[in-house]
C-alpha cells in the first residue's frame, strides 16, 4: 500500500513539472520575486524600488527582493531581465532612460522595445542640480559665469552615458552656452558621492539620494529641472526661473521578459497599482520629491514607452550624444 502511494506521489510530481505555462501562471507567485535595478545601491531607482518592494510583498504573498546590477547606464540590468525566464520572478525596475534612450546611444544596449514588456509606470520625477559646497557659486547664473571663465574645467557626473542626468547636463550646457566635462559612473549613488568629496563639480541628481545630503549641507542645490518647484526643496528655483530654458523629467516603471504570461503581467499591474496607493508609498515619494504617475493602463503605458523611444531617438541625434 505504501509503495503504491509513493508511486502516485511521484507521478503527480512529475506531472506538475510539465504543466503548461497557463496553468503554472495561475499559481503565481510560488516563490520570491526579484526586482532588478540597473544601478548601484543608493540611487533614486534603488531607493524607490525598495520602498515599493516592501509594500508589494504582502499583496503578492511572496517576498519581493531588490537586486542591483549596475553598469552601462542600466543596460546590464535590462539585458539580464530580457534574457531571464518569462515566469514572473525576474522583473526590471527601470528608469525610463534604460528603455527609451539607451538603445540609441549604447552599443551594449538591447532592443528594449522587443526585449522588455511594459507593465506599469511607478513614478514621475525631476532632477536637482547640486554642487560641491566648496564651489564658489550660489545660483545658476554664477555657475554659468564660472564655466565661461574656465572652459572645460568644470565637471558633472552621471549614472551613465545616455541617462537622464547625463542628458540634463548636456541640455543645460547647450542652453547656457558653456562647456562642462561629463564623467559617467555606474549609478547615481557613487556619482553623487564624488561631488560630495570634491572630485566632481556638480551632478544632476534624482531627488531621493540628494535631498538628505542637501539638507545636511553636504551638497548645495542650485536648481531643479522640472516645470515647477518640488515640495521637498521649496526654496530651490527651477532652471527656467533662472533664465535657462531647459526642463528634464524622468520616470520609473516595471518591465518583464518577453513571453511572460498575461495573467502574471495583469497580477503584477493590479497589485503594484494597489501598493502605489498606500499612504506609505505616496508619503515616501513626497518626502523624496517624486510624484505618482497619471495612472496609465498597461496598453497606455506601452504606447507612452514607444512614443518616448521615438522622441529621444531624434533628440539624441540632435545633441550628438554617443557612447563613450
Amino acid at each position: 500500500m505504501t509503495s503504491i502511494n509513493r508511486r502516485s506521489a511521484l507521478a503527480l510530481g512529475a506531472g506538475a513539472l510539465v504543466l503548461p505555462w497557463s496553468l503554472r501562471a495561475q499559481a503565481w507567485p510560488g516563490q520570491p520575486v526579484t526586482f532588478v535595478v540597473g544601478y548601484a545601491a543608493g540611487g533614486g531607482a534603488d531607493i524607490v524600488a525598495r520602498e515599493l518592494a516592501m509594500l508589494l510583498t504582502p499583496l503578492l504573498g511572496q517576498q519581493v527582493i531588490v537586486d542591483n546590477k549596475g553598469g552601462a547606464a542600466g543596460a546590464i540590468g535590462a539585458r539580464f531581465v530580457s534574457n531571464a525566464k518569462p515566469d514572473g520572478y525576474t522583473i526590471f525596475y527601470a528608469v525610463g532612460t534604460n528603455v527609451v534612450t539607451n538603445p540609441h546611444v549604447l552599443k551594449t544596449s538591447i532592443d528594449t522595445l522587443a526585449g522588455l514588456v511594459p507593465i506599469i509606470q511607478t513614478t514621475d520625477y525631476q532632477y536637482v542640480l547640486a554642487v560641491d559646497p566648496k564651489v564658489p557659486v550660489n545660483n545658476v547664473k554664477e555657475l554659468i559665469a564660472l564655466a565661461k571663465k574656465d572652459p572645460d574645467k568644470l565637471t558633472y557626473s552621471s549614472s551613465g552615458v545616455g541617462g537622464n542626468n547625463h542628458l540634463a547636463g548636456a541640455l543645460f550646457a547647450e542652453a547656457a552656452g558653456i562647456k562642462i566635462t561629463h564623467v559617467p559612473y555606474k549609478g547615481t549613488g557613487p556619482a553623487l558621492m564624488d561631488v560630495i568629496s570634491g572630485v566632481i563639480t556638480m551632478n544632476f541628481s534624482s531627488l531621493p539620494p540628494a535631498v538628505s545630503q542637501i539638507k545636511a549641507g553636504r551638497l548645495r542645490a542650485l536648481a531643479v529641472t522640472g516645470e515647477k518647484r518640488v515640495s521637498s526643496l521649496p526654496d530651490v528655483p527651477t532652471l527656467k526661473e533662472q533664465g535657462v530654458d531647459v526642463a528634464v523629467t524622468g520616470w520609473h516603471g516595471l518591465f518583464a521578459p518577453p513571453k511572460t504570461p498575461d495573467t502574471i503581467l495583469e497580477r503584477l499591474y493590479k497589485d503594484t497599482a494597489a501598493a502605489m496607493k498606500d499612504p506609505k508609498f505616496t508619503g515616501a515619494l513626497a518626502k523624496d520629491g517624486l510624484e505618482l504617475p497619471p495612472g496609465l493602463s498597461r496598453a497606455e503605458f506601452t504606447k507612452y514607452v514607444h512614443d518616448e523611444h521615438a522622441f529621444w531617438g531624434k533628440k539624441l541625434k540632435a545633441l550628438n550624444i554617443q557612447a563613450e
